[in-house]
């Protein structure tokens, strides 16, 4: 029986081990499309133009030389205007210079004018004065006054805002809280009232002519503005002075005020007190009329503005 040829078969090839990852496979194999792969193609066809590597380096290369252009034409013309600005800055300094000699000269005339002014109004007061010159001074407020007295402290109610409408500002006090100019009228008239022989609101010094105004919230004296709290200074017999405020009439405002409205005050006898002479002082003297000018009603007197100096 004749025998059967072997069969001779290669087999099947072994399974690749990343035959269960075949997408990540062909990713990794073909990582550029055929889009890339054929404009590719085109451009080398083509004859390409430069890398992008060589074009990079020359537009960095030309902007490079922009800037050190743009730097050199700014340091030549900084070069150049170097001596006009240096030689402006020195006019600018001679120009200061000059306007600050020129403004210490005035503030130099000032004082000097003041000084004769003030050395006038005392030969005034001397003369005018009948032989007590030293109390005309003193109620004029033409001198410095130190001695006993009382120191009285007013302030706004707390948490009062310092800006709006203001307290008490309506006819029926409906606002509250700050203290008014017509407060510290009353306040200065009482201590007058009660034997004052000078007050001295903040620094400012009240004479006869002295005015306490309102401008806006603010309060003004002699033109002056004052922010609180309002120290009030009274030279007299301490005291009594303090005892004859509180019992006035204006003092028991003052009382009200802060029971019903919240105005702090604190009020203090002091064995020595300094107000400050007044720093606009006005001397009038009064002449009398002659007996023409009086029959005429006092017409010329009027007409000419004389009998005040």
């Amino acid at each position: 029986m004749p025998q059967q040829p072997p069969v001779r078969s290669t087999g099947s090839p072994p399974p690749r081990p990343d035959a269960s990852m075949s997408l990540l496979t062909n990713v990794m194999e073909h990582s550029l499309d055929d889009g890339y792969a054929e404009a590719t193609a085109r451009r080398r066809a083509a004859g390409g133009g430069l890398p992008r590597t060589l074009r990079a380096k020359l537009g960095l290369a030309a902007g490079l030389v922009l800037a050190a252009l743009v730097v050199t034409v700014g340091a030549a013309e900084t070069r150049i205007s170097a001596p006009v600005v240096a030689k402006e800055r020195e006019e600018l300094i001679d120009r200061i210079d000059a306007e600050t000699s020129d403004a210490d000269a005035l503030e130099r005339g000032v004082d000097e004018l003041r000084d004769e002014v003030g050395e006038r109004q005392r030969r005034a007061l001397r003369t005018q004065g009948g032989g007590q010159e030293q109390l005309v001074s003193l109620l004029a407020g033409a001198t410095e006054v130190e001695g006993r007295g009382i120191e009285l402290v007013v302030d706004d109610a707390k948490g009062t805002d310092q800006g709006g409408g203001g307290p008490r500002g309506s006819s029926g006090f409906s606002d509250t809280g700050r203290v008014r100019d017509r407060d510290m009228q009353r306040i200065v008239n009482g201590l007058w009232e009660s034997g004052a022989e000078a007050v001295a609101i903040n620094g400012q010094r009240l004479t006869a002519l002295s005015a306490i105004r309102a401008a806006g919230d603010a309060i003004l004296v002699d033109n002056r503005p004052l922010v609180p709290p309002y120290t009030v200074l009274a030279v007299g017999d301490g005291k009594q002075l303090n005892t004859a405020f509180r019992d006035s009439a204006d003092g028991q405002y003052l009382h009200v005020l802060r029971e019903n409205f919240g105005v702090r005050y604190s009020i203090s006898t002091e064995d020595r007190v300094r107000l400050p002479a007044a720093t606009s002082l006005i001397v009038r003297t009064a002449e009398p009329g002659s007996a023409a000018a009086g029959k005429s009603g006092g017409r010329g007197s009027a007409e000419t503005g004389k009998g005040t100096s």
